[in-house]
């Protein structure tokens, strides 16, 4: 039975201490990229038969809109006209490679479950994803190793051309202003059109030509690409 739509955890360690309810978290977000940006973060707190996304599943186009242009809103009002709580950018824009967003504080009220996403820059739809984790019941602090996700949607053609719009080929932009310019475009053989782990870039070295316009030496990655701390008070 498909489970209704609204990041997958590699790692998960506890400190434990007295039994609570899962009420009120201090949630921190780290970038542990090398050279690539998060879009504004969603934080989400719903329900067990809920989701931002599934692996394995079409990307709805609420998530579309996230993984090739940034845009949350759609996913946040999912969340919130399901009865779900949200925090919406907490970082006040781009979390940068190596930087952190601290003591983001939210009260799930009866929610029992945490997702987070947001779309990683320059890439055609990649994110960062957490789905629909058990929030603890016990107090303590609780780590988690974020993978990036494929959307799916989108061939990695790694073409710098302003195409934020779901559904328009290309990648945005690249924040850093480390990206190159007149690609002629990663040849993406991948039929796989469902939410999968991503591939990861290939990038090039030549910042005028070659097939992409990202830098190897700069906006490659290894899973996981973030790193979530959640306290349960």
């Amino acid at each position: 039975m498909k489970l209704k739509t609204l990041a997958s955890a590699l790692i998960v360690s506890g400190i434990m201490s007295q039994t609570v309810a899962a009420a009120e978290l201090e949630i921190s977000v780290q970038n542990l990229t090398h050279g690539n940006q998060f879009t504004p973060i969603l934080i989400a707190a719903h329900d067990g038969d809920s989701h931002l996304f599934q692996a394995g599943e079409m990307a709805t186009p609420a998530l579309q809109k996230m993984a090739e242009g940034g845009d949350i809103a759609d996913l946040a009002a999912a969340v919130t006209g399901a009865g779900g709580v949200t925090s919406e950018n907490p970082a006040g824009g781009l979390l940068f490679p190596g930087a952190h967003v601290d003591s983001i504080m939210l009260d799930t009220l009866t929610m029992t479950h945490l997702s987070v996403t947001a779309m990683l820059l320059p890439t055609n739809d990649a994110f960062v994803g957490l789905d629909a984790w058990e929030i603890p019941t016990e107090a303590g602090t609780y780590t988690l190793n974020l993978n990036a996700y494929d959307a799916g949607t989108e061939a990695n053609d790694e073409i710098i051309n302003g195409g934020g719009a779901a559904g328009t080929p290309g990648i945005p932009a690249a924040p850093g202003m480390d990206g190159g310019a007149n690609g002629t475009g990663v040849m993406d053989g991948s039929s796989n059109d469902k939410v999968h782990i991503h591939p990861g870039v290939l990038g090039d070295t030549d910042p005028n030509g070659g097939a992409s316009d990202l830098d190897s030496r700069i906006h490659r990655w290894l899973n996981p690409v973030a790193r979530i701390t959640v306290v349960v008070k």
